[in-house]
């Protein structure tokens, strides 16, 4: 018997450091050499860990939430095989948990009987969380993959009620509690970080403006009467990101970061526009770049792809990181009035309400029109009120004369 010690591997992109996100083993368990051990949050994805040896766990680093540093010890293994840290065999690369699918190729091999009675589920971190969030118990689903291995369609299939659930006798005798704990990390701690960062730092300036979308819901519909039955449809987000993107050419204040390093302002020609998207593991923001040369369709359907890629954990770092300013709708929940905060190190947020019909005074007339209200915050440290305020004015006279939008 030999002693074998996994050290946190070098994840790229200048990492020091890693939380624990996640163990699928615990000390004692039998592993084959590939199987998946756990998973480490760094601050842009979850990476799932699989064991270059095959052995039994006989210490782990630390718990869920615990931070570890680049070649500090992780998991020990006691194996069969002469290897020892300092002589290890090659270590496989890490594996995004995020690219996990159906049908995707993934190393087969045959179930141990310590596998079979461990009671594992071998999943995701991406899948696990999103259980836990919808109160799923993982034990009751069946999965498609290598040693039953649950994916996300296997998942997905549960939720819609056509997959084949499984017995299980610790599920059945379990009873509700009365009180859930949940740690709070990974994606989520990355989050509650950020957030609590901008509320500090920032002295946020909300300004709530409403606008008549009356005619550019006529374009919309217009538009979408002469889609095809299979193609999307457009939604409000574009004409609004259009509409963005022409206004802050005449407020390069607001399309901006601040570097506080440096302690300067870093003002951008090019809008780079942040798509706040909630996905099943929290809020992310793709990034849907040079918003200011789409065309309509064109910007439509990258909102779409990237929020779409966001939810299923599919989106690229490089498409993850870069916004100059973000929009956050909450689509058909809407409401009346939000406060967002601001993206850091963003200088500003637009925030969409719900559109609603309502009666309205035009003329001296009451008359129904569709009103919607956008809801921003702004960096008062950078963005003057007035400023703050005449941009959103631009941005709502060209949402209320729609055709302005598409005018040099």
């Amino acid at each position: 018997m030999s002693e074998y010690i996994f050290k946190l591997p070098d994840l790229g992109e200048g990492m020091v450091e890693a939380e624990i996100a996640e163990w699928m083993v615990k000390v004692g368990d039998f592993v084959e050499e590939e199987d998946p051990i756990g998973a480490v949050m760094t601050d842009k994805a979850a990476v799932e860990l699989t064991t270059p040896v095959t052995g039994k766990v006989t210490s782990l680093a630390g718990e869920p939430g615990d931070m570890i540093a680049v070649g500090a010890p992780l998991i020990v293994f006691e194996t069969d095989a002469q290897v020892t840290a300092d002589n290890p065999v090659e270590t496989p690369a890490p594996v995004p948990a995020e690219t996990e699918q159906a049908g995707q190729p993934q190393p087969v091999a045959e179930e141990t009987p310590e596998e079979k009675h461990s009671g594992k589920v071998l999943t995701s971190p991406s899948i696990r969380q999103h259980a836990r969030e919808v109160g799923i118990d993982l034990t009751r689903v069946s999965g498609s993959g290598p040693r039953g291995r649950i994916l996300k369609a296997d998942l997905d299939k549960y939720l819609t009620g056509d997959a084949t659930v499984t017995d299980s006798p610790k599920a059945s005798k379990e009873l509700p509690s009365a009180i859930t704990e949940i740690k709070v990390v990974g994606l989520r701690r990355i989050i509650a970080e950020r957030m609590t960062e901008a509320n500090r730092e920032v002295p946020h300036f909300a300004y709530v403006e409403e606008v008549d979308v009356t005619a550019l819901e006529s374009l919309r519909q217009h538009l979408n009467g002469k889609r095809a039955a299979d193609e999307d449809k457009l939604t409000l987000l574009p004409f609004i990101g259009l509409a963005l993107a022409r206004a802050l050419t005449h407020f390069p204040q607001i399309n901006a970061l601040y570097d506080r390093e440096k302690n300067v302002i870093n003002q951008y020609q090019t809008v780079h526009l942040g798509i706040a998207t909630q996905t099943p593991a929290g809020l992310k923001v793709p990034v849907v770049r040079n918003c200011e040369s789409r065309s309509l369709n064109n910007l439509a359907g990258e909102i779409r792809r990237l929020s779409t890629a966001a939810r299923d954990n599919k989106a690229t770092r490089d498409e993850l990181t870069g916004s100059t300013i973000t929009i956050t709708s909450l689509g058909k929940v809407g409401g009346i009035v939000t406060t967002p905060i601001i993206n850091l190190p963003e200088v500003a947020i637009i925030g969409v309400n719900k559109a609603v019909e309502r009666p309205v005074v035009v003329d001296g007339k009451m008359v129904i029109r569709t009103m919607m209200n956008l809801s921003s915050s702004f960096d008062h440290r950078f963005v003057d009120g007035y400023d703050a305020a005449m941009m959103i004015q631009q941005v709502k006279d060209m949402l209320e004369q729609p055709a302005t939008i598409f005018m040099d």
